[in-house]
């Protein structure tokens, strides 16, 4: 086999005189390429079961050796190569999705079971959706994150009469909403 390659980066891939003995035809990567990706997804596909799968491994086996290609052409079975390399890398696909599995299925043994919403929470997340955005926020912001009213006015730039005002607004809708339903709040 003679190879021969070009001096800049701009030009062809290399061409690979791929007659035995120096008498066929001289390929390119790219007719390579066209030539054996078909048959190496075929055989991918039927191992992995995925065409999608097969066709991301022989693509990136194929990368693989053109990177190589000025040593690959040597080689007496190029396509072997290919082969090989994609098939390893089903493998390790395999393998971390065995181990992403496995960690998946151990994270769910040890998770601990959360409850559902009471039906005080569902009725105080009823209430609060109702408020207007400015009010609900400061709401939350005063009661759930502990924020003083002056730390409100700050974040939102605002005066801190605004603030209060959002606040009693705020309470005064929540107290109506919540005893117009006193059977979906209980006494806590």
């Amino acid at each position: 086999m003679t190879v021969t390659m070009g001096a800049r980066a701009n030009e062809p891939p290399p061409t690979v005189d791929a007659r035995a003995g120096g008498g066929g035809a001289v390929i390119t990567f790219d007719d390579f390429y066209h030539a054996h990706f078909r048959g190496v997804t075929a055989q991918l596909c039927a191992y992995t079961g995925d065409l999608g799968q097969a066709q991301d491994l022989a693509q990136e086996a194929f990368c693989r050796a053109l990177a190589r290609w000025d040593r690959l052409v040597r080689y007496d079975d190029p396509v072997a190569w290919i082969r090989q390399v994609a098939w390893n890398l089903a493998r390790s696909r395999w393998r971390r999705l065995r181990t992403a599995r496995g960690h998946l299925l151990r994270q769910r043994r040890v998770e601990t079971q959360v409850p559902g919403p009471t039906p005080d929470r569902v009725a105080i997340d009823r209430a609060l959706a109702a408020l207007p955005e400015k009010h609900r926020r400061a709401v939350v912001l005063h009661y759930l994150a502990d924020m003083s009213v002056a730390q409100i006015a700050v974040q939102e730039g605002v005066a801190e009469g605004t603030v209060k005002s959002w606040l009693h607004r705020g309470r005064v809708v929540l107290a109506t909403l919540l005893v117009e339903n006193p059977e979906e709040v209980g006494h806590a």
